[in-house]
């Protein structure tokens, strides 16, 4: 863990400010990766499964983390990905062809049929392609991946007043819910536009010492513009601590601005969850060069 809070231009310095760096957990299976996985791995083995099967994108830090998973507890992994455009550009992308360095099979499907993710039918369907598997829904968030994430917080954290991170599918903050006290506030801030995380926390969180902060997004998942890139590139250069652009970034920038309009009261001790995802700044700076946008200024090697 690491305080920043004698970094930062404070409006109040009675506020202090720290980060748990879940990011160093893993180099490749990290932060809450790294805490979505372990159960289910252990899951896995427990039914004798061979085959680990999951769900995601182009530049997805879940399929990286679960073919690396694979390989170190010596499973089978298959990736539905989605855009079938993507199946002659592993080579291009730095993710996919990590993973696939790792050992995954791809599954590339359109769009329209990703939507099926869900469905037993297509469950079936890739069953009968890829004979049995383990299935790890896209994100990893299910009970299992609750449940590893209720040992983010630990004893040494009892003291901070407001716990922060982003939100995804809303296992994480589920966890971090769970395993917080009840004097302690949860705040989460999603990755995604739109109500419905709430349903979906409700259904793994316990307590009700939480809230969703839906102001940062920065117009949705994946969306990312110059402001953004600018602040995450003057913090890592400050504190030498690298944020995500997708998930982590966007949460420090607006634990920060609440900082600055007040939000939260004196004497309050801040505890920020980094949870990873920086492999994913590479596919995020070809997209930015793309878009002749400023790039972030680090990259996982």
């Amino acid at each position: 863990m690491k305080s920043i809070n004698q970094l930062i231009d404070l409006n109040d310095s009675s506020i202090s400010l720290f980060i748990k760096r879940e990011d160093l957990l893993h180099p490749y299976i990290s932060g809450n990766k790294f805490r979505k996985l372990k159960f289910n791995i252990l899951e896995a083995k427990r039914n004798n499964k061979d085959t680990l099967l999951t769900f995601g994108g182009a530049f997805s830090n879940h399929i990286l983390a679960v073919a690396a998973a694979g390989k170190e507890n010596n499973f089978k992994t298959i990736g539905v990905i989605r855009g079938d455009e993507l199946a002659s550009k592993i080579n291009q992308n730095p993710t996919l062809k990590k993973a696939q360095e790792f050992g995954m099979i791809f599954e590339f499907v359109s769009r329209e049929i990703y939507r099926n993710k869900e469905n037993d039918s297509f469950h079936f369907d890739l069953k009968n392609k890829y004979g049995d598997f383990y299935l790890i829904p896209e994100g990893g968030t299910n009970e299992f991946a609750v449940r590893g994430c209720e040992e983010i917080l630990t004893s040494d954290d009892d003291s901070f007043d407001f716990i922060c991170c982003s939100v995804g599918t809303g296992g994480t903050i589920s966890g971090i819910i769970n395993c917080s006290k009840p004097c302690q506030k949860v705040l989460g801030f999603p990755a995604l536009k739109g109500d419905f995380l709430q349903e979906d926390i409700r259904k793994f969180a316990n307590g009700n010492n939480w809230e969703i902060i839906s102001d940062y997004h920065f117009g949705g998942y994946a969306k990312v513009n110059n402001e953004l890139v600018d602040f995450i590139n003057d913090f890592n250069e400050k504190y030498k601590v690298p944020l995500d652009p997708i998930y982590t970034g966007k949460m420090v920038y607006g634990v920060l601005d609440l900082i600055k309009n007040d939000f939260f009261p004196k004497n309050s001790k801040i505890l920020l969850i980094h949870t990873g995802g920086l492999q994913g700044i590479k596919g995020m700076n070809l997209i930015l060069k793309n878009k002749k946008l400023t790039q972030i200024n680090y990259e996982v090697q």
